[in-house]
């Protein structure tokens, strides 16, 4: 899955975002709200973790015209300060937590953990199953049968991404902007790495190659 850090303390915003990655997830980080309000807005992020004072624009006002515009994005707000009246105006203009700094890191992904599951669990199940494979987006296990699959959390995140595509193709562009930032320069080449390894540990036919185009999770 795919975050956005909207954090002008450029320390804390670097540490949030390592740790985010080290837990599976894709992070781009910027430090500005007018910049953060554009990025959101085109509605590629799976959850936003956005600080209340901000450059350019504050928190509570990104925060109020995404909602103003329909994006129902998942908000996480952070904010050095600390009251009921903040806590309040956070959550009215649309914010779906509030944590208040300091805060532990084991907490804020605990948080980012349950918000990520309130919004599967208002839509699709987080339970994906292709033929014996079983993806739980959830937990982040995967079982191949009655038999647990150890994946390290990149592989899994490349996994998801084909999972949730089942049976379609799923091109690199696609997997790269979900699974590695947007700051990621390398060879985009790397993606076959990790498909090579999920097929060493899910079956040699679990992933077919579609010359040209992407890659197809099947049911095997």
């Amino acid at each position: 899955m795919r975050l956005l850090i909207v954090e002008d303390e450029k320390r804390l915003a670097v540490s949030l975002a390592k740790g985010l990655r080290a837990e599976g997830f894709a992070v781009d980080v910027v430090h500005d709200g007018l910049e953060g309000l554009h990025l959101a807005g085109e509605g590629a992020y799976d959850l936003v973790v956005l600080d209340i004072m901000l450059p350019g624009m504050n928190g509570y006002r990104v925060c109020a015209a995404l909602r103003a515009a329909g994006n129902d994005v998942p908000i996480l707000m952070l904010t050095a300060k600390d009251g009921e009246y903040d806590e309040a105006e956070g959550l009215d203009t649309g914010a779906d937590d509030y944590l208040t700094k300091p805060f532990s890191y084991v907490v804020l992904v605990a948080r980012v953990k349950a918000l990520l599951r309130r919004r599967g669990s208002a839509g699709a199940s987080p339970l994906l199953r292709i033929g014996t494979l079983t993806v739980d987006t959830a937990t982040r296990r995967v079982h191949r049968g009655d038999t647990e699959v150890a994946l390290t959390a990149k592989e899994f995140a490349v996994l998801e991404q084909l999972a949730v595509r089942a049976g379609q193709i799923v091109g690199k562009p696609e997997i790269l902007e979900h699974v590695w930032d947007f700051a990621y320069d390398g060879d985009p080449n790397i993606i076959e790495v990790y498909i090579s390894a999920l097929r060493r540990k899910l079956g040699a036919t679990t992933i077919q190659t579609v010359r040209g185009a992407g890659y197809r999770l099947v049911a095997v």
